[in-house]
């Protein structure tokens, strides 16, 4: 069996994809699962046990450049490298028309899709286009179970068990412990979000680090983003800004982490994806969407609108802790 993915961003949506190559395998052991993704998160990729050749796309980038001749021949050598293998069946679980384009040029027996849009996603109809069969998704469909269920219902099996990320089976060397590390156990906030309504309030993150026992780390990934970590440390003694990190910085920090506090955003998701403890914040997106639902050590707060107040994180935040000193 030879089966391709196509799910090419973003970071969380990758990450939500990464259980459908469990199901794959469980399935049809030795089956060989390629899967095409933007460059940015090949490395992300290579953690998930199970996948075989990954496919850089590089669509964000192409774009800056189409007439470029080096851009011409990259897209060139991804056309290339896509209709070198012939597979039995490939899948766009995102369902966007240049989703759509890369699953028609794939060389596939079947082209599976999305039938449908669900609840705020940004699903393109036109996508169907390129699919030889269309799998509809209930409009409130959890982004893990969306890929679940489409591969499923394409390939005849039930879901019957909890979505395996394989990310705790992954290579260790890939996301290692990272020199600057502290020694001892420690907190990430994962505070940056690009939305404004999807933060959550500075005197809130300062109040929850003041609680904590341990030290709290505060990446960052934009000037703004900076400049709120710097906010929060000035609040708390106990809290460090970090470097601008790699994306692989970045997941390696949430790997090692004794706790991740984090908005609806990509870096929160891949904590709770290596399950570690973790406290989701919803501001101002749906939190059935998204909430990591697969794991005790994981904690949904909040909703869209329905942002959760300091005291209620610290509350869940000190269950946590006490269930890890517990276990």
């Amino acid at each position: 069996m030879k089966i391709l993915l196509v799910r090419v961003s973003s970071l969380g949506d990758v990450v939500h994809n990464m259980p459908m190559v469990a199901d794959l395998q469980r399935q049809y052991p030795g089956a060989q699962v390629d899967w095409v993704v933007e460059e940015a998160y090949v490395d992300l990729v290579r953690l998930c046990p199970g996948v075989g050749r990954i496919i850089p796309f590089a669509l964000r980038r192409w774009r800056r450049n189409l007439l470029a001749a080096a851009t011409r021949a990259e897209m060139r050598a991804f056309w290339q490298a896509l209709r070198t293998e012939s597979y039995d069946f490939a899948f766009d679980t995102q369902g966007l028309l240049k989703t759509g384009i890369v699953l028609g040029m794939a060389r596939a027996r079947q082209r599976i899709g999305l039938a449908n849009a669900t609840e705020g996603s940004g699903y393109e109809s036109a996508s169907r286009l390129f699919h030889s069969r269309s799998i509809a998704v209930p409009p409130r469909c959890h982004a893990v179970q969306r890929g679940r269920l489409v591969a499923a219902q394409a390939l005849d099996y039930p879901i019957d068990s909890a979505p395996d990320f394989g990310l705790k089976r992954g290579p260790a060397a890939a996301s290692a412990r990272l020199p600057w590390m502290p020694p001892e156990g420690y907190a990430v906030f994962f505070h940056g979000t690009a939305g404004e309504t999807k933060k959550w309030p500075l005197a809130s993150w300062i109040a929850l680090a003041k609680s904590l026992p341990m030290p709290v780390l505060l990446p960052w990934g934009s000037e703004s983003e900076r400049q709120a970590a710097q906010a929060i440390a000035e609040g708390s003694a106990n809290c460090r800004v970090l470097e601008r990190l790699s994306m692989m910085e970045a997941v390696a920090l949430a790997r090692h982490a004794a706790l991740a506090v984090g908005v609806d955003t990509g870096l929160v998701h891949v904590a709770a994806a290596f399950e570690r403890p973790t406290v989701e914040i919803y501001c101002d997106s749906p939190r059935w969407k998204t909430e990591g639902n697969w794991s005790p050590c994981i904690v949904n707060l909040g909703d869209q609108g329905q942002p959760p107040g300091a005291d209620e994180v610290i509350r869940a935040v000190g269950g946590l802790l006490q269930q890890g000193r517990a276990a």
